[in-house]
């Protein structure tokens, strides 16, 4: 293992905890894949964040065979299935967390209640229809609520958010589950107010060279 592996493998242990502190995950339900070589490291099968360690992170190549001292995250072939079929897209992260998850057990999509959604990659935040963990139904579902898009739910599940770093998935899966609380609690409130296709589309164009590259 190279430096630079070693250091990636460290920012995937880095932002795995990361998730926990702030409130989108719980112990060992998230997992990250991020693009390396000619294929992705992946967080391993129900190991603790704070115990792991670069060594425990496994390389998974695109046929998915794994190598490491572990099983990969039973979620390794949406990850996997992303990563090959997305080239946009460099890293994936998977969580559980509340508000996303609350909406996700109703079905519904996040519509466009907060210019924030632009970032997501279009108007609607889409929630994939539910399979069982794992699967390559699940996969397959995933894919196409990503269609255009670098973030969805799944439904009776959690979330995904995608991005071309890391860094990038990792704010977006924040951003992601600060939206879907807004939409949650405007819900209590009355029928949110909807934004326009139009207006999230002038919003996306404004993003493109708003706030720093991550």
């Amino acid at each position: 293992m190279d430096e630079a592996e070693a250091a990636m493998r460290q920012e995937i242990i880095d932002a795995c905890r990361a998730m926990d502190r702030r409130g989108i995950n719980q112990g060992t339900s998230g997992n990250i894949g991020v693009r390396w070589g000619h294929g992705l490291l992946v967080t391993p099968s129900g190991l603790a964040y704070d115990a792991m360690v670069p060594e425990d992170i496994i390389f998974l190549d695109m046929n998915g065979t794994p190598a490491g001292p572990h099983k990969p995250s039973s979620e390794w072939r949406f990850h996997r299935d992303i990563l090959r079929d997305r080239r946009d897209i460099g890293a994936v992260v998977h969580a559980h967390p509340p508000f996303c998850t609350a909406i996700a057990i109703t079905g519904a999509d996040i519509p466009a209640v907060h210019y924030m959604i632009a970032a997501t990659g279009g108007p609607t935040v889409r929630c994939a229809p539910y399979a069982t963990f794992g699967t390559e139904a699940l996969s397959k579902n995933a894919l196409r609520a990503l269609e255009g898009r670098l973030c969805c739910l799944l439904a009776n599940h959690g979330s995904i958010a995608c991005g071309p770093s890391l860094a990038k998935a990792l704010w977006l899966a924040t951003e992601l589950e600060t939206l879907a609380r807004q939409y949650f609690l405007s819900r209590q409130f009355g029928q949110p107010v909807i934004l326009s296709d139009d207006e999230i589309a002038r919003v996306s164009e404004k993003f493109k060279n708003y706030g720093p590259k991550l």
